[in-house]
């Protein structure tokens, strides 16, 4: 039976360090005790649950609002519980939903929203929460409805915030999607989670000249315009920025202006993580994919930002009304935004 629904994959991060550090038999109870509470919380919600995979549950939704507000209150009572935790358990949630038709057969259900939820979830990183365009204009009906109907009024935020980020390439998918961020955290200020509209909205910012980025590591600084991409980041002198580390490859990732925005892709053995300034509690981990960059952030290339010796770049997006006037402010040599 074809039917249109709301995907969500939510999956627990850092298993594998949990298990190293306590053991099978420990860590495989609150594993299974904390997706047995992710799949009540998704049937609270109006969701059901399909199945559970491992460490992961798979959700499905009729509304794409319930989906949101599920995935939020998750975020929200797992990061405060996780705070109680010993630290080899904190494992943290990275949710990925996808809208659109699937196929319904017993009590399983197959489609393309099924497995971009998947792809999202990893890309999110631990605390993100990543959704297809078709989630966000679902959204967006719900709310216009709402003032239509005089139960919203105008100009006032619903509940659930989020920001484009772009295009990005998904791993298995033969075109881009556009994907955008839902936003979670409380301590997160209003300004900082405004809705941005679609990617040619964002990136009229970046028209013109095309503005440019500015890359730092251990007091290097670097500024291309977008006339001077693509450039390569890696440890061999003929790169465009070097980082010399023993865990950044040679031609470690490829910085290109692309349609308006500036975009990184993973070309390395060992992976990219990122993570924007406004949010970085969320990570997005690349493994031979992109994403765009936009405002500012870091890099950390050949490993997580939890290894506090990790090579990381920080960058600064600027506008092209602003390119070539800065300021870019780094705040020392480590290039820490």
């Amino acid at each position: 039976m074809n039917v249109r629904a709301t995907m969500v994959f939510i999956d627990l991060t850092g298993s594998t360090a949990a298990y190293e550090a306590l053991g099978n038999a420990q860590v495989a109870d609150v594993i299974s005790k904390v997706t047995q509470w992710i799949g009540r919380v998704c049937e609270a919600h109006e969701g059901r649950t399909v199945k559970f995979l491992g460490d992961g549950v798979l959700a499905q939704f009729s509304r794409s609002a319930k989906a949101v507000e599920s995935a939020i209150f998750l975020q929200q009572s797992h990061t405060e519980r996780l705070e109680k935790w010993p630290e080899p358990l904190r494992m943290r949630l990275k949710i990925g939903m996808a809208s659109g038709d699937v196929v319904q057969r017993d009590d399983d259900v197959y489609g393309d929203p099924v497995n971009l939820a998947a792809r999202l979830s990893d890309m999110a990183g631990a605390n993100g929460i990543w959704a297809d365009e078709g989630v966000i204009a679902e959204l967006r009906q719900d709310r216009e409805a709402a003032v239509k109907s005089g139960h919203l009024e105008p100009g006032v935020m619903d509940a659930a915030r989020y920001r484009s980020l772009g295009m990005i390439n998904v791993r298995g998918l033969t075109e881009p999607r556009s994907i955008f961020q839902i936003e979670w955290s409380e301590d997160v200020t209003t300004d900082l989670m405004t809705v941005r509209g679609m990617l040619p909205e964002a990136q009229r910012a970046g028209a013109g000249s095309g503005g440019s980025i500015a890359l730092a590591w251990f007091g290097t600084t670097r500024v291309f315009t977008a006339a001077q991409l693509p450039v390569v980041i890696g440890r061999i002198p003929d790169s465009g920025f070097v980082v010399k580390d023993q865990r950044v490859s040679r031609s470690h990732a490829r910085l290109e202006f692309i349609n308006g925005a500036f975009v990184l892709t993973d070309l390395s053995s060992f992976g990219t993580w990122m993570r924007f300034s406004e949010n970085p509690d969320a990570e997005v981990q690349l493994r031979r994919n992109d994403c765009v960059l936009h405002s500012t952030g870091e890099i950390a290339l050949g490993a997580s930002f939890s290894d506090f010796s990790a090579p990381v770049v920080a960058f600064n997006v600027s506008s092209g009304d602003s390119a070539g006037q800065g300021p870019y402010l780094f705040d020392d040599a480590s290039a820490a935004i």
